[in-house]
């Protein structure tokens, strides 16, 4: 179900993308003024804007509801709330630690075998 409705989804951010980019803009009217052909148009002079400008609405309004729906969906097939009551539901796993026994010395690290120069004597 949710794949459809993403799919859906979609589409109609691509239709929206496409009819945003076809509507002019506020400037485009003076230039309709002077006789740009827009009488000749199918819709009308003034009937494109408004065709357009409805559809656009009724595909941003089809937008946030899948939106919306999708959000539902993806919040009920989560489960808990966060991630710190996911965590409280699993025991923590053992950490067994070796600690240094208090009458023994920890190991030195071994000097590296080469040509290393002689420390200086003490004086």
């Amino acid at each position: 179900m949710a794949q459809i409705i993403l799919i859906i989804h979609v589409a109609i951010a691509v239709a929206l993308v496409v009819l945003v980019l076809l509507q002019q803009g506020k400037g485009a009217d003076a230039g309709a003024a002077f006789g740009s052909g827009a009488s000749a148009t199918v819709f009308g002079a003034r009937g494109s804007a408004s065709f357009l400008s409805r559809v656009t609405g009724m595909l941003a309004t089809g937008f946030f509801l899948t939106s919306l729906t999708l959000a539902m969906l993806a919040a009920r097939d989560a489960g808990p709330g966060s991630v710190v009551d996911r965590a409280g539901d699993e025991p923590a796993p053992a950490v067994e630690e070796e600690a240094p026994a208090d009458d023994e010395e920890p190991e030195a690290p071994e000097a590296p075998e080469g040509d290393a120069p002689a420390a200086p004597p003490e004086e």
